[in-house]
């Protein structure tokens, strides 16, 4: 379904793009692109897109890797973060915290060791029987509730991740509430939502915390579909205060899969020549 949606409105979509910024294609001087990671499908198109483009035109090809985008999101718009800074990366297929050296150079902190927070977030959803995508949902839903329910937190690394344990104990709280009163679910929504939507910001924030203090930044972003939850950003505004850190959270524009983000990745690596050619393919999993 995804591809096929990107495939009926891609064209249109370049044409607005276009519009807006009263441009010719000719105008157009390289074209970025994802080659991954992301739903394969979806990446045929924009990489045939962009390949046809290119060879069209005449101009540089760019490959940008979809996380790092997300991270150079903050660049889009002011206040943009001076480096070293660190980024929380969640979404609906990652979870990391990054440390960000330059707009060329990144490292991986920590990561999800299986589901990501996105995941968390979606599974819960379809336990409780909400639309896909289902992070929203949940939380506009936790903002009407109250964190009444405890779960437990994982216990992996001291900045890795791991959401399919609490996946699973949401799961048998869901099994053991709902055989004593088949009501449950209806009846609690909200709080269910918010004391889900509690436990994974208790987390995220946790790992961002340790990971200030283990390397002293104190230059703080979050990125990534995640980055839109409302609590998310709240928490990190007030944690971010309380440990003097200088906090950025993009745009709700930038902060799910976005264009801008890939052209500004872009910008960077035209600025170094770092170009691609007719033979890159588009990759479902790709190395940080």
């Amino acid at each position: 379904m995804a591809s096929r949606q990107h495939l009926s409105n891609i064209i249109p979509v370049i044409e607005v793009a276009l519009k807006d910024a009263n441009m010719n294609i000719r105008d157009v001087y390289a074209t970025a692109f994802t080659p991954g990671p992301g739903l394969l499908g979806s990446l045929i198109v924009g990489v045939s897109m962009a390949k046809a483009l290119a060879l069209s035109l005449d101009i540089p090809l760019i490959e940008v890797h979809h996380m790092h985008a997300h991270v150079l999101a903050h660049f889009a718009e002011a206040p943009r973060p001076e480096f070293p800074f660190i980024c929380l990366t969640v979404s609906g297929g990652h979870t990391q915290i990054v440390l960000v050296k330059s707009y060329y150079d990144m490292e991986i902190l920590g990561s999800t060791i299986d589901d990501a927070a996105g995941e968390a977030f979606d599974k819960t959803g379809k336990m409780l029987g909400l639309d896909y995508p289902a992070g929203p949902i949940i939380d506009k839903l936790a903002q009407k509730g109250v964190p009444k329910f405890k779960f437990p937190e994982p216990q992996v690394g001291p900045l890795d991740f791991s959401f399919s344990g609490l996946k699973t104990s949401i799961l048998y709280f869901l099994q053991k509430e709902m055989a004593k009163n088949p009501h449950f679910i209806n009846e609690n929504l909200n709080d269910i939502c918010s004391s889900v939507q509690n436990t994974i910001i208790h987390i995220l924030i946790g790992k961002l915390i340790k990971a200030s203090e283990m390397t002293g930044i104190k230059n703080i972003g979050i990125a990534g579909g995640v980055s839109a939850n409302s609590q998310l950003r709240q928490t990190l505004t007030e944690v971010g205060k309380k440990h003097n850190w200088h906090t950025f959270i993009p745009s709700f524009a930038y902060c799910t899969d976005n264009a801008g983000m890939i052209g500004v990745a872009g910008y960077y690596k035209y600025l170094r020549g770092e170009f691609t050619d007719q033979n890159v393919s588009p990759l479902a999993r790709m190395d940080f």
